[in-house]
């Protein structure tokens, strides 16, 4: 056989099997430990304050991040995190938070401070009552049982929250987990007495429930607003598109 002709073969049989096509065709894997978050997308840079250290450091696509590491997403970027149940939670830029659990993805709660910047959440419709998903700012608490919902956060410290699924029970109360009080004697509770007609609550004396395709508003000094309906069109940019497009690919 002419000898150029066979070095054609040859050639030809290594671009058809190349090792790219090869490693393209290999599903990817996720394994993520109990309490530990993921990460499914990050663009830009983020950096992570990992819990007992003093030192900010990069946040690479590889890593883990546990119950509480601080984060900070910067300008120009985003952040994706893959819980245990695989729910999806997602930062914009100019983003700082707190996870203060990640879940076990069976029992234990996930819970996520919000310091400032946006968050959107595509919650597992796994998580049942035995356990709480919850993100929450300095003046309200956003908890959920299978839903997509979004936060966002002023440095004012003032918070919006909309749901595009399910439901979410909205609270005031923002006061760090401690230990349940001890239980004591009985004591006497005060008899039935006449509601006040409608007003502005302040921070810890309201819960609100926020079903689809509403949004509540919550001010500086933690008092809200009463829930309202809102429309694609008002809610519309460029982050809600981006957010809509990734969870179309789950």
């Amino acid at each position: 056989m002419n000898i150029n002709l066979i070095f054609l073969l040859l050639l030809l049989t290594v671009n058809w099997i190349s090792p790219g096509d090869v490693q393209a065709k290999k599903p990817l894997k996720i394994s993520i430990g109990k309490g530990e978050a993921h990460i499914g997308y990050l663009d830009g840079r983020i950096r992570v304050l990992p819990k007992g250290t003093q030192a900010w450091q990069a946040l690479n696509l590889k890593d883990t991040l546990r119950g509480g590491d601080e984060v900070t997403v910067e300008r120009k970027s985003r952040l994706e995190l893959i819980l245990p149940d695989q729910s999806r939670l997602r930062f914009a830029d100019d983003t700082r938070f707190t996870i203060l659990q990640a879940g076990d993805g069976n029992t234990q709660d996930v819970k996520v401070h919000l310091a400032v910047g946006r968050t959107w959440a595509n919650v597992s419709k796994s998580v049942g009552i035995k356990r709480k998903f919850e993100i929450s700012c300095d003046n309200a608490i956003a908890g959920v049982r299978g839903t997509i919902y979004r936060m966002n956060v002023d440095k004012d410290a003032s918070a919006l929250v909309r749901v595009y699924d399910g439901e979410i029970a909205v609270s005031g109360s923002t006061k760090p987990l401690v230990a349940p009080k001890a239980i004591g004697p009985p004591t006497k509770i005060a008899g039935p007495r006449k509601i006040a007609g409608p007003t502005k609550v302040t921070m810890e004396e309201w819960t609100v429930i926020i079903r689809s395709m509403q949004q509540i508003s919550i001010g500086p000094d933690g008092a809200a607003s009463k829930p309202r309906e809102f429309t694609e069109h008002e809610d519309r940019d460029e982050w809600v598109d981006w957010n809509k497009a990734r969870d179309m690919e789950r």
